[in-house]
């Protein structure tokens, strides 16, 4: 009884709207499965692996899945007879007390009476209009949904250490600048203050680098101590108490590159990875066969029973003076008198299907907006870090054309010290943005679903691409 489910129709576009060239998006479902390889960074792929084993909240998301397993399993017995045995044996004491006339005397007597009984019991529902059935359906829907659940923690945990661990590299980055340019700062402070000495220049160009130095110098506990609690915060996603990887990751290397193109293929097939929606869509499916079940309560329930039992009294249990009994038939029961509350159990049902199937068609339109905005947002940024480049590289001019000058009387040291603190920004600008890229990268893949291995059919449909 009640509707049988349909898988929703999604109309998607052949392409990505920011993809501005085909070179950009390709389609790989094992890269898109393993994304973090793109980076070509074995250490991250170690770290990654590591964090799918030992990540507590992942192995909270199985536990989860199993639960949901038994359950569906013990929703699948209701389909088959119930069979109990029961048995007992009980044992009691008489005394009574009389008067023997031909002595006067008091008697006790005591008698004593054991009655045993066992017996078997079963039932069997017969299910006519096919609301165990149903019931079935939607448990096994359910511990789909879980599996999605569990999927979509992977997605989120792969992304979540590939980001800290690009936070940890481009902190070592920015130290490495920081202090290549508090080195290149020494240098002019002890070239100012040879001039001075000399009595070639006055003292304002000593105070101006000495202020400068230590301005750098400020930047630099703070980054460390970010350096730190990225460290700590990717020890934890391994399941490992905090600063058990400083060992690890203490020695600085690169910020991992991006690649010119992501495999993240059309709309359609990122759809097909997404576990968000493969939840959302499972959840839905399981509420369309909880209207069934409501609906087969309009109905009557036949059910089957019988039972077998013997019961005894005496000394000798089941031998002496035993009754055995033998019942067997159809029982039905109906709700009748309350179908109004039926009814509006069904409209119940169906109203929440309805909400889960809205659920269903916001998570598609979302990750369609996420997976967008990423794209955008890492085109954007390539463009921001092709133009800080040019600038750090004529900033580096500028700076040795003012060293020059300021050497040869011809500038003040205050257009040294522009140019060294202009240097200094961008360069720890550019690293930000380089980071900014490969989160954002990161972003887009988790976007799009990848870090599982994602089947290659769906539950829902997806038909055939609109034309562009």
């Amino acid at each position: 009884m009640g509707p049988d489910y349909s898988p929703p129709d999604l109309d998607l576009p052949s392409e990505w709207i920011s993809a501005e060239s085909g070179d950009e998006v390709n389609s790989n479902a094992e890269e898109l499965a393993h994304w973090w390889a793109s980076f070509d960074d074995p250490l991250l792929t170690e770290l990654v692996s590591e964090a799918i084993a030992s990540n507590l909240d992942l192995q909270t998301a199985l536990s989860r899945v199993r639960e949901a397993r038994l359950q569906a399993g013990i929703t699948s017995a209701e389909q088959f007879p119930t069979l109990d045995a029961s048995g007992s044996a009980t044992q009691s004491f008489t005394r009574s007390r009389t008067e023997n006339p031909a002595t006067g005397k008091t008697v006790g007597e005591t008698t004593d009476a054991r009655t045993y009984r066992a017996g078997f019991d079963a039932s069997w529902e017969v299910d006519v209009f096919g609301g165990v059935r149903r019931s079935v359906e939607a448990s096994e829907h359910d511990y789909e949904a879980e599996v999605a659940s569990y999927n979509d923690v992977l997605v989120s945990l792969t992304a979540e250490v590939a980001t800290n661990y690009v936070a940890v590299r481009t902190y070592q980055a920015r130290i490495r600048i920081a202090e290549e340019n508090l080195a290149a700062q020494q240098e002019s402070l002890e070239l100012v203050e040879a001039r001075h000495e000399a009595q070639i220049s006055s003292e304002l160009p000593v105070m101006q680098a000495r202020s400068n130095l230590q301005t750098t110098q400020s930047q630099i506990p703070s980054l460390r101590a970010s350096l730190n609690e990225s460290m700590n915060r990717l020890a934890i996603l391994l399941g490992e108490l905090p600063g058990t990887l400083q060992e690890r990751l203490e020695e600085a290397q690169p910020i991992p590159a991006v690649q010119d193109s992501v495999s993240i293929g059309v709309p359609s097939e990122a759809l097909r990875c997404r576990p968000d929606i493969r939840q959302a869509e499972k959840s839905l499916a399981a509420q369309v066969s909880r209207v069934g079940v409501a609906v087969a309560d309009l109905y009557p329930k036949f059910m089957i029973t019988g039972a077998v039992s013997r019961q005894g009294e005496g000394t000798k249990g089941f031998r002496e003076l035993a009754t055995d009994t033998l019942s067997f038939g159809p029982n039905m029961t109906w709700r009748v008198f309350d179908r109004g509350q039926v009814k509006n159990t069904v409209k119940l049902e169906e109203e929440r299907a309805d909400q889960l199937l809205l659920a269903f068609r916001s998570s598609v339109l979302s990750a369609m907006e996420e997976v967008e905005n990423k794209l955008t947002s890492v085109e954007r940024m390539k463009e921001q870090r092709a133009h800080l480049q040019t600038a750090v590289e004529s900033t580096e001019s500028v700076l040795e054309l003012a060293r020059a000058q300021y050497e040869a009387g011809q500038v003040s040291f205050s257009e040294v010290i522009d140019a060294q603190q202009s240097l200094l920004s961008l360069q720890d600008n550019l690293a930000q943005t380089e980071s900014e890229i490969v989160t954002e990268t990161i972003s887009l893949y988790k976007a799009a679903g990848g870090g599982w291995d994602a089947p290659s059919d769906l539950a829902f449909d997806i038909p055939s691409t609109k034309e562009s």
